[in-house]
């Protein structure tokens, strides 16, 4: 009977050493700690990822709006390096630093011309592009009607160094037309330089006819016709 027990005590230590240390394969017990939870990692983008191709869309309309105000100097896109090129210092100019006078009119037959100068008086070179803005004045201090009528000329920049002169040739009739029975006098003009908000005023004493036609060429190097 001792033996039996013995055998059989033997046998049960056997079996419980074999569950407890051999079962790699085998599913772990409802006693054992669970296994370690595992979780994939986020694959958010860091901000200094490599950026994106240029938009071409938009590099066009970076272009058009530079050729549309003269812009000073071209750029050029290689991926993302923008480089610029000599001259790139250089400004449009402000109204702060422009000079204004009306040159001498020279009459013909009803019409009138004169060149309006605008002088750079900055301690720096800038630029002017494009058209100037006018209104007419009378001797009051009164707005007259204005009508600026831009020439079908193709305008170019102009780089004015300081003290240098930019124009533009001012036209306009004394000779009434349509309705007009007689034509009002004005006594100033005022102008605002091209792309500018602010403006400039000069003596203009002139009659100008045709609702207040004034037709504009664009700026051209020179203060002269």
């Amino acid at each position: 009977m001792r033996v039996a027990n013995s055998t059989l005590t033997a046998a049960a230590a056997a079996l419980a050493l074999l569950a407890a240390g051999c079962g790699t394969g085998t599913t772990p017990s409802a006693a054992a700690a669970p296994p370690a939870r595992t979780t994939t990692p986020h694959t958010t983008i860091p901000h200094t990822a490599t950026p994106p191709a240029a938009d071409p869309g938009r590099a066009t309309a970076a272009s058009a709006a530079s050729a549309r105000y003269g812009a000073a100097a071209r750029t050029t896109t290689t991926g993302s390096t923008t480089t610029q090129s000599a001259g790139a210092a250089s400004q449009r100019c402000r109204t702060t630093g422009l000079r204004a006078r009306v040159g001498r009119q020279d009459p013909g037959a009803g019409n009138r011309y004169a060149p309006l100068v605008l002088t750079n008086t900055s301690g720096k070179t800038c630029w002017v592009y494009g058209f100037v803005g006018l209104v007419l004045i009378d001797g009051r201090g009164d707005v007259l009607r204005t009508r600026t009528r831009r020439e079908s000329v193709t305008p170019h920049r102009v780089s004015l160094r300081p003290g240098a002169s930019a124009h533009a040739r001012l036209h306009w009739t004394v000779v009434p037309s349509g309705h007009e029975t007689r034509c009002p006098s004005s006594a100033r003009l005022m102008i605002i330089p091209p792309d500018e908000v602010a403006h400039l005023e000069v003596p203009f004493p002139a009659t100008v006819c045709d609702d207040g036609r004034i037709d504009a060429r664009p700026m051209a190097p020179g203060a002269g016709l």
